[in-house]
């Protein structure tokens, strides 16, 4: 390996590890102080390089923020699809994926704050790459979903879209007062209602045993109360004799 090579891979090593650092201290800051208040003086602080070292590497905070989130929902991805490997059935992998929505938000909620209060309604939101892995982390439940659907499993006429502002906007909904600091969220309790609602909503239910028409059931009304009549009648011709 020659000598030249050398210089360039602990360069890039070290540029790596930088980045790292950087991220790491700008994640602490975030959740600390939150977007606003975040300074990239304290950042370069905590990473141990000057302010000028950032601006190599990052556009402005903005871009670091979102690079952070990045690195996050990379990481929750990665998790999801791990663990899901060992879960079978649709509901336990509906209740898993709605669980671990409710656990990250419970475990991460200054990075949810970040994500919903000051990522998503920036006007660059949709061009960033957090908007492509949201939708990432949405189609892992969605096709969940869509299996159960070409299953047989749901019912298939009710859109994809649908289905997932339910799951997703109940579930952000219902995290909102925690996220703002009033309550507590109890994630078992939460997914199991969560599931439940919309495994049943969507299961394919067994069909009905027919119902008698109107006509049937006057016409069993008239020969129950003929059978009482003529009952009636015999028992007065029998005390008769």
């Amino acid at each position: 390996m020659s000598e030249v090579f050398q210089r360039r891979q602990i360069f890039r090593l070290s540029r790596e590890r930088r980045v790292a650092d950087i991220m790491e201290a700008a994640k602490a800051v975030f959740l600390e102080h939150g977007y606003d208040a975040a300074l990239i003086s304290e950042i370069a602080a905590r990473a141990d390089v000057v302010e000028g070292t950032i601006y190599r590497y990052f556009e402005n905070k903005r871009d670091l923020m979102i690079k952070v989130v990045e690195r996050w929902y990379d990481e929750m991805l990665a998790d999801f699809d791990e663990q899901l490997k060992g879960i079978t059935g649709t509901w336990n992998r509906l209740r898993f994926m709605i669980w671990k929505h409710l656990s990250s938000i419970s475990k991460e909620p200054a990075l949810c704050r970040l994500v919903f209060q000051e990522l998503r309604p920036g006007p660059e939101y949709r061009s960033t790459t957090v908007f492509e892995l949201n939708r990432e982390y949405t189609r892992r439940t969605l096709e969940i979903v869509e299996a159960a659907m070409e299953s047989g499993e749901f019912r298939k006429d009710v859109p994809l879209r649908i289905v997932r502002d339910m799951i997703f906007g109940c579930v952000e909904h219902h995290t909102w007062a925690f996220l703002r600091g009033h309550g507590t969220i109890n994630a078992d309790e939460a997914a199991d209602a969560i599931t439940e609602i919309i495994y049943r909503g969507l299961a394919v239910q067994p069909k009905a045993m027919a119902q008698p028409s109107l006509n049937e059931v006057i016409m069993e009304r008239l020969e129950r109360v003929t059978a009482r009549l003529e009952a009636l009648e015999a028992g007065r011709c029998g005390s008769a004799n």
